[in-house]
């Protein structure tokens, strides 16, 4: 049977159930029914807002499902229902689903996480160097791990001891909390218990666990092994299975390594391959050379011969085809060394011990003047500059002075008149 109200002044919360205002109990009950198993977080894992939308939704049920809270609703909106809650439903979205479906401890409304199911894993950024990652090695790692206390078996208690229900939460591990989640709206969702810690019951002083101290666990040092593996990638994740903290009733989480390379003085690596900038003196960049040119990452030294004849200019590139780095999984596969040639100049002290005649004749030719010749020549200062300097020679920053004048046209006003 359709319920005939007046228009209500506001239509938000049947509009978040999708049912018109004249919907009855019944009708708000099962539209409500079925788009909380539909948007319920445990079945939208993927979806960040899932826990706001069924809190949304939890929380105008709670209201529309009271005859009473409903009429206030209708007639004031949410204004006439600030500060005040019906009665009939249960303030807690998990209760309200539980009620509806038979299964309690099917949602932990905890910020729509569903129950763990391990440990949580222990994450640790490792710093390896590009020399570790080329040749490879073993580490081993003293670490500090979480067990669960022999003494008492992960039971916390002393002896044959008993915990004592939690008065806080009555035993159930959590409180009701209440949060605005709009101007004018509330909802209510559940927390862990801060008096037990969740675990709905605690031990008396006297009856914890010497060893523990009622915590169930205690810490023990450990002794991990890892192994970098030539090539392996920059942010690797190196994952011990089971090897993190433990807990009562539950698996152990992992222990994670995740891979950091140090920044090479020399190298640059991109995927397989490497790159290095290397000197070389104009001797060698005009008549060639034939010389250990580098210290590869393993110590190796690498031999490189220029083709006869050939000029090498500034910054000119060449390739070492397989002296790069190994490849991840198959390390018999490397890339390529790619060398930037960088020619260095000799100095004054070199220039002034030879002789400078001679030294013209053995050289290319200066150029002449530029052609054709420009009809007014200044003569212009020789000054050394750092190329970091450039662009700061601007001074003040320029300002129009008409600007205040244009901004008043622009916005319709009368620009200021100005004695001629």
């Amino acid at each position: 049977m359709k319920r005939k109200v007046s228009v209500p002044v506001e239509t938000e919360l049947y509009d978040v159930l999708g049912v018109p205002p004249s919907a009855s109990e019944n009708d708000i009950k099962k539209a409500y029914r079925k788009k909380a198993k539909e948007h319920h977080p445990v079945s939208n894992p993927n979806d960040p807002g899932a826990a706001q939308k069924f809190q949304e939704m939890a929380a105008a049920y709670e209201i529309l499902s009271d005859p009473n809270t409903r009429e206030v609703y209708d007639r004031e909106g949410m204004d006439g229902l600030t500060g005040s809650r019906g009665g009939g439903m249960p303030a807690d979205p998990a209760e309200m689903f539980a009620q509806f479906f038979g299964n309690a401890n099917f949602f932990d409304f905890t910020g729509g996480a569903p129950p763990r199911r391990k440990g949580e894993n222990t994450e640790i950024s490792y710093d390896v160097t590009l020399e570790d990652l080329y040749i490879g090695k073993s580490v081993k790692i003293n670490m500090e791990k979480e067990i669960i206390c022999t003494t008492c078996n992960g039971s916390g208690a002393r002896g044959n001891a008993k915990p004592k229900e939690c008065s806080r939460c009555d035993s159930k591990g959590w409180i009701f909390t209440q949060t605005q989640i709009a101007p004018s709206r509330y909802g209510t969702a559940r927390m862990k218990c801060p008096e037990c810690d969740g675990k709905g019951s605690k031990l008396r002083e006297k009856d914890r666990c010497k060893r523990c101290k009622g915590e169930r666990t205690v810490k023990e040092k450990t002794r991990q092994e890892i192994f970098i593996e030539k090539g392996m990638p920059d942010g690797y994740r190196i994952v011990l299975t089971g090897a993190g903290d433990q807990e009562p009733g539950i698996p152990p989480g992992d222990v994670v390594f995740k891979i950091k390379t140090a920044q090479h003085p020399s190298f640059e690596r991109s995927g397989s391959d490497l790159l290095m900038n290397v000197k070389i003196t104009l001797s060698e960049a005009l008549l060639g050379f034939s010389r250990i040119l580098l210290t590869h990452l393993d110590g190796r030294g690498i031999h490189v011969s220029s083709p006869p004849g050939k000029v090498i200019n500034p910054g000119q590139t060449i390739k070492l085809r397989g002296e790069g780095m190994p490849t991840f999984k198959n390390p018999d596969n490397k890339g390529d060394l790619y060398i930037v040639l960088e020619v260095e100049m000799p100095d004054a002290g070199w220039l002034r011990s030879v002789d400078n005649a001679a030294l013209a004749r053995l050289l290319p030719p200066k150029k002449a003047h530029i052609d054709p010749a420009p009809e007014v020549i200044d003569e212009a200062p020789f000054e050394e500059a750092d190329l970091e300097d450039f662009g700061g020679s601007d001074g003040d920053e320029w300002e129009d002075e008409d600007d205040d004048d244009y901004d008043d046209h622009e916005m319709g006003g009368e620009p200021e008149c100005r004695p001629q």
